[in-house]
């Protein structure tokens, strides 16, 4: 549906980052028109040295980039993830995840920077998109009738759906009285890119220590064929600021030790930068005339890798929820077609951060008898194709009752 002669359109999303820009090309393969309003600046956010991260894209959230026109120029970004390695302090008893043969990656790692590059080009090419940027929301409305989004400059951006996908601090989900259950883990991720010497071999490698994970996820080599790697090194709250302060010759030898030589000598590391960890899920994830998705309905922990590829699921499940209710001539805001998102999302997402917030606990418990019996478990995992396939599965985000615009 189009835009009214008012200017009101099918959805208002608030919030257009990695998720948000995303429902709003998935809407509009659909025929739904939206407003996307955020505050940032997309110059800003896309400039060279601003975000140095690197996310991994799940194999169903890479069909959904596919599905929506934008996977063709991510291309030449992606490193794949062949493999995944798990130790527990890099002892005996190693846990490895390779797909058999024809079966594919386990995700595809790609800049930050290049996934918002992608998103903002087709979004601006986009005539079902009305993109507000720089924008201060200073009202929500919301009633039987429709939504809006009152700006300070004055405009009043109508709708039939408001969506929140303002991240973990959304206002929309607080001014909306969702309650949320929330604690935070007291440690921060220290994120940095690597250069090193040996050749990554398509490996994410996730090493666990008491204090918490040690991640190494692939990067693609540098022109010249210098291998890289993106760092994600979970430690205390009250190490985090001596950590980051570290000179680069102390910080390096610090990596080295936990890595265990599985990159051979670590050459350089980039910028750092660190983000505190939490967990947070709201009661519900509908209220009248509104959704949440992405961060503003969970947060999990990123031992898994799973946050963003989550709120895509979120993403492919409303999509196909209103555009089934539009088949049948209903409101984007129906009730019926909410319920119906609530539940189909609610279970999943909870479980997803259920079962990593028991991985950050189980691996945080220390001493050499809890080592000893995670290794165990590892060890029987390692020797049961059933299980490792079901874990695979999960890694792949193709597990479960999958939104249409996620499949091949």
């Amino acid at each position: 549906m189009t835009a009214t002669s008012d200017g009101t359109r099918d959805l208002v999303i608030l919030g257009g980052g990695l998720v948000g820009m995303t429902l709003a090309l998935a809407a509009a393969k659909k025929g739904m028109s939206s407003h996307v309003i955020d505050r940032a600046d997309p110059a800003e956010l896309t400039a060279e040295g601003f975000d140095d991260r690197a996310t991994a894209i799940s194999t169903a959230s890479w069909h959904l980039f596919e599905n929506i026109g934008i996977a063709e120029g991510l291309e030449q970004f992606a490193c794949d993830i062949a493999s995944i390695a798990v130790t527990d302090q890099n002892k005996p008893g190693r846990l490895d995840f390779v797909p058999g043969e024809g079966g594919g990656t386990l995700g595809r790692m790609f800049p930050n920077r290049r996934l918002r590059l992608a998103l903002f080009e087709a979004a601006a090419k986009e005539p079902l998109i009305n993109w507000v940027a720089k924008a201060h929301v200073t009202e929500r409305q919301r009633s039987e009738y429709g939504v809006a989004a009152v700006l300070a400059d004055g405009q009043n951006l109508k709708g039939r759906l408001m969506i929140a996908a303002e991240g973990r601090q959304s206002p929309t989900r607080d001014a909306a009285g969702i309650s949320i259950a929330k604690w935070d883990y007291k440690h921060r991720a220290i994120i940095a890119g690597l250069t090193h010497e040996k050749p990554h071999g398509n490996v994410a490698w996730e090493i666990f220590y008491p204090a918490g994970p040690f991640a190494l996820l692939p990067l693609n080599d540098d022109a010249d064929g210098t291998h890289r790697s993106s760092l994600v090194w979970t430690v205390s709250e009250e190490d985090a600021a001596g950590v980051t302060k570290l000179g680069d010759r102390a910080f390096l030898a610090e990596i080295e030790k936990r890595m265990g030589g599985v990159l051979g000598k670590v050459l350089s590391v980039g910028h750092r930068s660190s983000y505190p960890l939490g967990f947070h899920h709201t009661a519900k994830i509908t209220g009248e005339r509104l959704a949440l998705i992405g961060d503003s309905a969970h947060g999990i922990h990123p031992i898994a890798g799973q946050g963003l590829n989550l709120g895509l699921r979120d993403v492919g499940a409303l999509v196909e929820v209103l555009a089934d209710g539009a088949r049948l001539g209903l409101d984007p805001g129906d009730a019926e077609l909410l319920k119906r998102y609530e539940t189909w999302r609610g279970l999943d997402s909870f479980m997803v951060a259920l079962a990593t917030d028991g991985l950050t606990r189980l691996f945080g418990v220390p001493g050499k008898a809890a080592s000893a019996v995670r290794r165990l478990g590892m060890a029987a995992v390692q020797r049961t194709p059933m299980l490792k396939s079901f874990f695979m599965d999960e890694a792949r985000g193709v597990s479960g009752d999958l939104p249409e615009i996620l499949r091949a």
